[in-house]
């Protein structure tokens, strides 16, 4: 039986996907992104999750497609981690090439190793970005930084990527797994649906005007006021405890 090149691990509230490809820099090829779009889509049916990581196996997270190498088919995976509903960290442990880093950019948190890069060579192979690079880089590091970076296929280190925000912290590799494990449980802690809530109007208020975006954040706003997380969250900061959060 093959063993499965993605892995995901259930615990405390968190699901952990890890890429395990790890003979090829854990490329993508047509297997892997069926078996993460599974996983992806079962996540969202899943209430017991509430925050997801994203790593590889080894230290690489991801060093791009086989499509890129063999000018085939295109396997979209930063789509399917896009459609998670729930706040997905990337825990870059490694270089992010090509579509390695538009999986990465598809995540809402990116913390990553010293010793990662992060670029998209593809330009000097007479492509372009296909996953969602050209759209989301743009939208983190700004659209100057963003035409540069894929203009030039230039390769950055993680200091670099710190500087224009590509990721919101650089840690030794020895701490990653340790800081990821903390974001994600601190995030985890959090009335999930305030959670969601606060992803799509981020999300979905980057493409609306600023009225139409304070609509929809006023919105969700009031519907948080409508479930019992709400009503645990008032009655354990009057009682002086931790809230225990259902999701409800």
């Amino acid at each position: 039986m093959a063993k499965p090149l993605v892995i995901v691990k259930k615990s405390e509230h968190i699901a952990n996907i890890t890429l395990n490809h790890p003979d090829t820099g854990n490329i993508v090829n047509l297997c892997l992104g069926q078996e993460l779009e599974e996983i992806c889509r079962q996540i969202n049916q899943d209430d017991d999750i509430n925050v997801v990581t994203i790593t590889g196996v080894g230290n690489i997270f991801c060093v791009g497609s086989e499509s890129e190498k063999k000018q085939s088919q295109q396997f979209g995976l930063a789509l399917s981690v896009s459609k998670i509903e729930k706040p997905v960290i990337a825990v870059i442990n490694g270089d992010a090439l090509g579509q390695g880093l538009e999986l990465a950019l598809a995540c809402d948190v990116r913390i990553a190793t010293q010793e990662a890069h992060f670029g998209f060579p593809s330009v000097s192979e007479g492509l372009i970005p296909t996953d969602g690079g050209t759209q989301r880089l743009p939208r983190i590091v700004g659209k100057g930084k963003a035409l540069e970076l894929i203009f030039t296929g230039d390769i950055i280190e993680a200091a670099e990527a710190l500087k224009i925000g590509l990721v919101s912290k650089v840690v030794p590799s020895q701490f990653l797994p340790a800081e990821a494990e903390t974001l994600a449980k601190l995030m985890a802690s959090k009335a999930p649906i305030a959670l969601r809530y606060i992803k799509e109007a981020i999300n979905n208020g980057l493409d609306l005007t600023m009225e139409q975006g304070l609509r929809l954040e006023a919105d969700l706003y009031f519907l948080l006021h409508t479930t019992d997380d709400r009503t645990e969250g008032i009655r354990s900061f009057l009682q002086k405890r931790t809230p225990g959060f259902k999701g409800k």
